[in-house]
């Protein structure tokens, strides 16, 4: 069985929003970093990543996040994931994985889109 891999880029509330789907790996997450790196370069700052629908996250795409992150900061921009608690087929994989790497407290999480693009959050800690 093929796995498609999809990144869609959407604006809401003056965020760019990307939608990613599919399994977030060693092979597609190069995907999302250029797509990360396109949505900077064009000027926006405010980036929400919607994971909802991955349903495996290795390494390699944690990487891509911490170092997403890392370039928002760098623009002085925020950076927000949605990673709801039931999220692809059988819960939010993502939200394991970040958990479990101890990394998940880095990002400002939100369930959904709405409260990603309305809520007021504070500062990416650490």
């Amino acid at each position: 069985m093929a796995v498609t891999f999809k990144v869609t880029d959407v604006e809401q509330g003056g965020w760019c929003v990307l939608r990613v789907s599919g399994e977030l790996d060693l092979m597609t997450s190069p995907v999302l970093r250029q797509r990360v790196h396109d949505v900077v370069a064009e000027g926006g700052h405010s980036l929400v990543v919607d994971l909802s629908d991955v349903f495996f996250c290795d390494s390699s795409g944690v990487g891509v996040l911490i170092a997403a992150r890392r370039l928002i900061r760098s623009c002085q921009g925020s950076l927000r994931l949605i990673l709801p608690d039931r999220g692809a087929e059988d819960g939010s994989h993502v939200n394991r994985v970040l958990g479990a790497l101890g990394v998940r407290r880095l990002f400002d999480v939100h369930p959904d889109l709405d409260s990603a693009t309305t809520d007021e959050a504070g500062p990416l800690s650490a």
